[in-house]
Order: C-alpha cells, then sequence, then structure tokens
C-alpha cells in the first residue's frame, strides 16, 4: 500500500493540465475548492488494481473519515452501497466515489449472495502483497474487470458542508471522456503506472488520482443534482464569487453586506438566495469555516488560544471561545486534548 501526505498544490496541478489541453477553467471554482480539501488535510491511497473475472465479488467495509472510489479501466461490474436503494451499472469508463466511507460490495456474475466475498478474504485467497496487480475471479477470461480502486483520508476532526452533504454515491459516467481528452489520457495513465514495475509509478498515479477527485467533485457541484443536496451556492457564479473571496481572507470583518458586495448582488437578494441554496445563512457558513480554521490551529505545537481565535478573525479570546463551543460542543482547551489524542490514529 502506498501512501502520500496531502498535496496543497492540487489545484496548480488541475489548472495546468487545463490550460494546457482544455482552454478555459474556472478560478474561482477551483480556489475555493482547493482551499477546502487542502483544510480537511486530504490524503490519497491506491490500494489496489484489479483484474477480476467471472464469477467474482468483494465486499468492501465501511471506514470513518474516508471517501472511496472506484474507476473502471476495462469491462464493467455492479456497485451496491448501504443504504441505496439499487446498485449501479459500473460502465468501462466509469468514476464512482463513495464519499462517505459507507460499506459497499463490487461484483460480476450470478449469485451474487454467493460469490460476495469481504475483502480481508478476497485478499488473502488472491495473496495480494500490496503492490502489483490485485488477480481473483472464476474461469471466465474473456470477462475481466479492471478496476482502480483507492481512498482519500481526512482529518478526523475536519470538518465541512460540501463534504457532509454530498450524497452517499456519485456516479460519473463515461467520465473520462465527458471530462475532456485531459481527463482521459490522465484515467489512462493512472491504469498503466499503479502498480507498474516503473521507478515513481504510484506516486504518479497517486497524485493523478487526487487531481481526479477533485475534478469529480467539482463536476458533481456543477451538476443539476448539487442544489437538491444543499451544495447550490458552489456552482452558482455569483454565490461562489462570495465563497470564493471570503475563503481567501476569512479574517477579515466579514458581513453579509461585504459578501453581497463581493457576489455582486443586493443585500437582500444575496441573503436570500444564499439561504435557498445552501440552507444555511451566509453567517452561518462563515463561522463555520473560522472555526474548521480555529481547529488546526489548535492542533499545532506551541499555539495559544489567542493565535487560534485571532486565524479566525475574532479579537476576543473570550468571544471566540463562546463561539467556538457554541458550534463544537467543546471548550477550545477540551477540544485541542481531544484531537491530539485522535491524531496519533490519522
Amino acid at each position: 500500500m502506498f501512501e502520500c501526505a496531502c498535496v496543497p498544490n492540487i489545484v496548480q496541478i488541475v489548472q495546468t493540465s487545463v490550460q494546457q489541453r482544455i482552454g478555459p477553467y474556472d478560478p474561482d471554482m477551483l480556489d475555493l475548492l482547493s482551499d477546502i480539501l487542502t483544510n480537511l488535510s486530504m490524503r490519497g491511497t491506491i490500494y489496489f488494481r484489479t483484474s477480476f473475472t467471472k464469477p467474482w465479488g468483494v465486499a468492501v467495509p465501511r471506514y470513518q473519515n474516508v471517501a472511496r472510489f472506484h474507476f473502471a479501466h476495462r469491462g464493467s461490474c455492479l456497485v451496491r452501497v448501504d443504504g441505496v436503494d439499487e446498485p449501479i451499472d459500473l460502465a468501462q469508463g466509469d468514476l464512482v466515489i463513495i464519499p462517505h466511507g459507507a460499506p459497499h460490495a463490487l461484483y460480476c456474475g450470478n449469485n451474487p449472495e454467493h460469490t460476495i466475498m469481504p475483502l480481508d478474504q478476497v485478499l488473502e485467497a488472491s495473496g495480494f502483497s500490496g503492490s502489483g496487480v490485485l488477480v481473483y475471479g472464476g474461469e471466465e477470461p474473456q470477462s475481466e474487470t479492471q478496476l482502480i480502486c483507492g481512498h482519500f483520508s481526512f482529518e478526523p476532526q475536519a470538518r465541512h458542508v460540501l463534504m457532509e452533504r454530498l450524497p452517499p454515491i456519485i456516479h460519473l459516467k463515461n467520465y473520462g471522456e465527458s471530462a475532456g481528452r485531459w481527463m482521459e489520457a490522465t484515467l489512462r495513465m493512472i491504469g498503466e503506472e499503479s502498480g507498474g514495475q516503473r521507478m515513481g509509478g504510484d506516486l504518479i498515479a497517486l497524485k493523478m488520482s487526487e487531481t481526479i477527485f477533485a475534478q469529480a467533485v467539482r463536476s458533481f457541484i456543477e451538476s443539476s443534482d448539487a442544489p437538491e443536496w444543499g451544495l447550490g451556492a458552489f456552482a452558482d457564479k455569483n454565490l461562489s464569487r462570495a465563497l470564493d473571496a471570503f475563503h481567501k481572507a476569512p479574517a477579515d470583518s466579514w458581513t453579509v453586506e461585504t459578501l453581497a458586495q463581493a457576489a455582486g448582488m443586493s443585500r437582500t437578494s444575496f441573503a436570500v438566495h444564499f439561504q435557498k441554496a445552501m440552507n444555511m445563512t451566509p453567517m452561518d457558513y462563515v463561522t463555520k469555516w473560522r472555526m474548521e480554521i480555529a481547529k488546526k490551529v489548535l492542533i499545532e505545537a506551541g499555539t495559544s488560544l489567542a493565535d487560534a481565535a485571532e486565524s479566525a478573525g475574532y479579537a476576543s479570546d473570550s468571544a471566540f471561545a463562546r463561539s467556538f463551543k457554541k458550534e463544537t460542543g467543546q471548550s477550545p482547551a477540551e477540544f485541542r486534548r481531544s484531537a491530539l489524542a485522535e491524531s496519533t490514529d490519522f
């Protein structure tokens, strides 16, 4: 298994690729998404590339603070997620993301109740060592399914409405082609590099997969499905401009009026539109994000309550402490103790 620390310059990777291959991009959307994912301390793991033949099935257990993905590099299979009524058909070129780490099964063939095996048993039966290709399944070699599977971990204490409100499964059909030629080439290269023998192959695949994740989330929040999940502001031209301005200077003295100015809207229109798009007020969003920034400061070595308060835009330590406890249910000191204890497992 190959792991890597989160990549703070993920947005530069995406921007460069888009500029070189498909022209204009939305810098506000990318900067905003990059800031959110970086603050969540995202780090990726490519955990296997497969060669499955019918009949086969794998049951993936639940994991906390994890988003999983599966890309059908060749062939197809079904994906069934706990809590979702119907399985989806993952066709060649499709990408599926399971944002909240829910238990799920991938399978192909008849009688899935007999062929779906727990992931640990599949790994043991295949003799998979953590590198190379996971080979498993039945006796139908013409039915090979090649998947690239991985996950992204997030710091246990980190929260954001964007990740919390994503649906239990995101299915992006024919993702390589629909996202543009550069994405198709990237996915193809991940398939070639992941688990290969060339030096640096896993690292290259991992960095690219982190870019894919950011692009996949962006594709969802730009889709017509995003508003029903309370994520409409991220794709709205005016509202996202205000969010981007806030994320670039979160400690500034933001009000509904100044956010509306950044959006190029009247105060009333902005407040009503934001509430409808996000199911929360603009200042609720501001407070929640400021507390996330403060959390990161609190768990840094050598920082004080005053440092955390300043990072969140509070001139008064006591006002910050009250807001922090109201938002998180813990005092800053209580949060620091519990977070430091949890971080040893991250």
